[in-house]
């Protein structure tokens, strides 16, 4: 039986701060960083620590860990969003009513909320009172994207722990000791933009292997004609369909599934607009005598536009990865990104 926390891929300093903290932990917890980073496992992970009898260290089966980690542990309360986007008030005051109660078996109660930036304004408030007036037997662990998703009354009161992008030289080494070889490890993890839960997701997936070059084709294709760009729009949709469904269990509820497709579909258009961005930063620093980042590719097509263009275009692909942040419409905001990198302003 593995301990928890120590099969993660990346995050030594958090794991590191978790054990130190786990004896004694804080109130409540909010875990930040971009989706599919692993904020929800590491969550998890150190649910089953604090839930452990014996702090995580053991040789043999722990029945404590072995339930917290299927999510079935008495003690491990799991809130997901009712539906499919929110979190609503009557869960958090479910969580309020439950959090008031001993604990079953451990000498705690731990509150999971895997996808906590869809909880309400109205949800998070109803849960401020139970943050403001701590128990000693319970512990919140929320996980979402930023400080940013909750009202500050309630950030503030949790000990923020923040996972940034894993190094492509993990995640390489995680995914060859799951069987790939070096090659196909590293392409995945060029692909998966350093987030350890996309690159699990996508590690025998075939379609993969073209990802990076699909989005580095891109500045060859853009025009100033709208109908091109929404015909390469709709060309990348196409393209990262079928990883998103392949990345996505059949065996989910259909409303977690709608979101962990969602989610998977922002994760790769955001990594493969950073993709598209390095082709232009590439080309603007090539021409002032800079390094090139993408060293595999043909040298000429970069000084096919101006340093100025290019820095201009680069800036214009990283704003439009904060849109597909913020869920607009994503055809919408990958055909006006071609257009507009097609023009010749």
């Amino acid at each position: 039986m593995r301990e928890p926390l120590s099969e993660l891929i990346g995050h030594d300093s958090v794991v590191d701060l978790l054990r130190r903290e786990a004896p004694r932990p804080a109130q409540a917890y909010l875990f930040t960083g971009v989706d599919s980073v692993g904020k929800s496992t590491v969550a998890l992970d150190f649910a089953a620590l604090l839930l452990c009898p014996t702090g995580g260290v053991h040789e043999e089966d722990c029945r404590s860990c072995r339930l917290a980690g299927d999510q079935r542990h008495p003690d491990l309360i799991v809130v997901e969003p009712e539906g499919a986007t929110s979190l609503g008030v009557d869960q958090a005051r479910a969580v309020v009513s439950r959090a008031s109660l001993r604990p079953v078996e451990a000498a705690r109660t731990v509150f999971l909320f895997p996808e906590a930036g869809v909880m309400t304004d109205q949800a998070a408030n109803a849960l401020l009172k139970t943050l403001e007036e701590p128990s000693g037997s319970v512990v919140f662990l929320l996980a979402a994207e930023s400080e940013d998703d909750f009202p500050p009354t309630v950030a503030s009161r949790c000990r923020t722990v923040h996972l940034g992008r894993v190094p492509v030289d993990q995640i390489v080494e995680a995914l060859q000791s799951r069987g790939l070889t070096a090659e196909e490890a590293y392409g995945v993890a060029v692909v998966s933009g350093g987030r350890p839960g996309l690159a699990l997701a996508m590690m025998n997936q075939p379609e993969v292997s073209s990802f990076r070059e699909f989005w580095l084709s891109i500045p060859g294709q853009v025009t100033p004609h709208p109908g091109d760009g929404q015909r390469l729009a709709q060309g990348v949709l196409a393209e990262i369909a079928p990883i998103v469904e392949e990345s996505v269990s059949d065996d989910l509820p259909k409303e977690k599934r709608q979101r962990a497709r969602r989610r998977a579909e922002q994760s790769l258009l955001v990594n493969g607009l950073e993709i598209l961005a390095s082709w232009y930063s590439d080309s603007a620093s090539l021409q002032l005598g800079g390094p090139v980042r993408n060293r595999d590719l043909s040298l000429a097509p970069f000084t096919d536009i101006t340093p100025r263009k290019a820095v201009a275009s680069a800036d214009l692909v990283l704003d439009a990865v904060v849109d597909i942040q913020a869920n607009l419409r994503r055809e919408l905001v990958l055909a006006n990104l071609f257009a507009t990198l097609g023009s010749d302003d």
